[in-house]
């Protein structure tokens, strides 16, 4: 029996995926208890949960150019400093609601996601196009063209 090396492990590269998607669950579940108001032993945890790790998340996507050690250090403090900053405009004008917080956290959160694509969609259309045509020329010079 033959063994290949050099493919990684399932359990490795499916990890990952697997518990952004828990994490995602589990702040979901938060978000609709609170939002509810059901009265459930789950809804305290769960919200906490999604009220850290929802903004680190955003953060952490945003800051992807980062090495990781830094960008979970940064995207932590991050998260308690946007959860602290949205407490302190809140109760500011004494409006400060549990679920006026949990939607601005949420907004922020989804804000900060957006973030990404529209960044990629954003620096794709700034290519001067003298570099796309000496891509292209590069490309069909290597035999890697397509038509």
């Amino acid at each position: 029996m033959q063994m290949i090396k050099d493919k990684p492990s399932a359990v490795r590269t499916d990890l990952l995926p697997a518990l952004a998607g828990v994490a995602s669950a589990v702040s979901g579940v938060g978000v609709a208890l609170a939002l509810t108001g059901a009265q459930s032993p789950l809804r305290a945890p769960f919200i906490l949960f999604f009220l850290f790790a929802g903004p680190a998340g955003g953060l952490a996507a945003v800051l992807h150019r980062l090495d990781p050690a830094a960008r979970a250090a940064v995207a932590a403090t991050g998260a308690v400093v946007i959860d602290l900053v949205i407490a302190q405009s809140l109760s500011s004008p004494r409006v400060l609601t549990a679920n006026g917080g949990i939607t601005t956290v949420a907004v922020t959160t989804a804000l900060l996601f957006l973030w990404t694509p529209v960044r990629r969609i954003r620096n794709a259309e700034h290519i001067d196009p003298a570099d796309r045509l000496m891509k292209r020329i590069k490309r069909i010079r290597s035999g890697r063209f397509r038509i």
